[in-house]
């Protein structure tokens, strides 16, 4: 898609009024207005900000075109004197945006920051994450892109949104190569829905939009009293405003990492999380798709039940799981070449085995509306 418009290299507007509390300027700040701010939500994130922050001093794109803000949300481990501490020495722009008493959540810290960047670009990634070196810019190619030089996978379209591929590193338990596939599945999902018109999910690990676009939409007004959806409530408004203007980052270097969860226990509790934004989809796109992948794994499971009781259906039944695996295998196929995890494929039918009592029993807990405890706190 190109990007040759001048409203994609327009300068945000410079503050004359002086840094609000809770900022930390720095000498990097003053240089010249940077193309993309790196936006961040950390809270207790001590122990994994060292580690994006050098991903992000090896990025190739120059210094002077990016700025990272790191929104912290009350953080009672040292997050802000690790910022403050590093921004001595950064050579790129790396402020601490602290929020103020009252305002607290993901949501929030994002919005704050958003208020404070001086790009006409935000892209998002996670405190616990690991870019690439080439992310930015990946990004980057995009943004310049002339309207004359299309890509194979952009047109020539202004860009609103961009989502980019995730990656699970091993979190160090037995099922990460099952998680890994599963994860794939989910990154090849988006990019076909969104390639096709319909999308339906992103990932707040690594996706970009235009600040003007977010303001235009109104972020994440309509939707703040809820913890999980920064990413994808974000990317049906947007659709729905500028339906040619979204579209996903087919790079390899712009995957970014990010670590599976290390238990059990902590993988149901994302993935309710996850479920739980389902009641609030607007568009009719991802409630269908959610409806058709448990309606497929379960039918698949219970035909594997009913032909163990009656044998004359096992033909039957055995081409419904040929037919599924292949299926799954042709669109994992170019993802897992993507994320350079082809290997997983091997965990396909193990995964298929165990996905719809995992599917119903993730589906069923994220309806409950009692809430759950996200960073030491209870949600919604």
């Amino acid at each position: 898609m190109g990007a040759g418009s001048p409203c994609f290299l327009e300068k945000a507007p410079r503050r004359l009024s002086p840094e609000p509390a809770g900022e930390l300027p720095t000498k990097a700040a003053d240089s010249a207005d940077p193309l993309f701010s790196v936006i961040v939500a950390a809270r207790d994130e001590a122990e994994n900000l060292p580690h994006l922050l050098a991903a992000l001093r090896t990025q190739t794109l120059a210094p002077g075109r990016f700025e990272v803000l790191i929104a912290d949300d009350h953080s009672a481990d040292g997050t802000a004197a690790l910022v403050r501490a590093a921004a001595q020495a950064s050579a790129f722009a790396l402020r601490l945006i602290s929020l103020p008493p009252g305002r607290t959540g993901k949501k929030a810290a994002l919005a704050t920051a958003e208020a404070r960047a001086r790009a006409p670009w935000v892209v998002c990634t996670d405190a616990d994450c690991r870019p690439g070196p080439g992310w930015l810019q990946a990004y980057a190619s995009l943004v310049h892109l002339p309207p004359s030089q299309p890509t194979p996978h952009f047109t020539n379209s202004p860009l609103h949104f961009i989502s980019g591929p995730v990656r699970l590193t091993p979190g160090g338990a037995w099922f990460d190569g099952l998680l890994g596939l599963e994860f794939a599945g989910l990154v090849g999902v988006g990019a076909g829905c969104i390639a096709r018109g319909w999308p339906t999910m992103c990932n707040g690990a690594n996706l970009a939009y235009r600040r003007t676009t977010f303001h235009e939409v109104g972020g994440y007004a309509d939707n703040a009293g809820l913890a999980s959806g920064d990413d994808e409530f974000l990317l049906h408004k947007i659709h729905q405003r500028h339906p040619a203007g979204v579209r996903f980052l087919l790079q390899a270097e712009a995957v970014v990492d990010t670590p599976a969860p290390a238990t059990l226990r902590a993988l149901l509790r994302q993935r309710v999380r996850w479920a739980s934004k389902f009641p609030h989809y607007r568009p009719a796109a991802p409630r269908l798709l959610a409806l058709l992948v448990v309606g497929a794994n379960v039918s698949l499971a219970l035909g594997l039940l009913a032909g163990i009781g009656w044998p004359a259906l096992g033909p039957w039944v055995a081409a419904g799981w040929a037919l599924k695996l292949g299926a799954d295998a042709w669109l994992l196929w170019p993802v897992l070449g993507l994320l350079r995890r082809r290997r997983w494929l091997a965990w396909l039918l193990p995964l298929q085995l165990l996905y719809a009592p995992y599917a119903l029993a993730v589906g069923l807990a994220g309806q409950r509306r009692q809430g759950y405890r996200w960073k030491g706190r209870q949600v919604r």
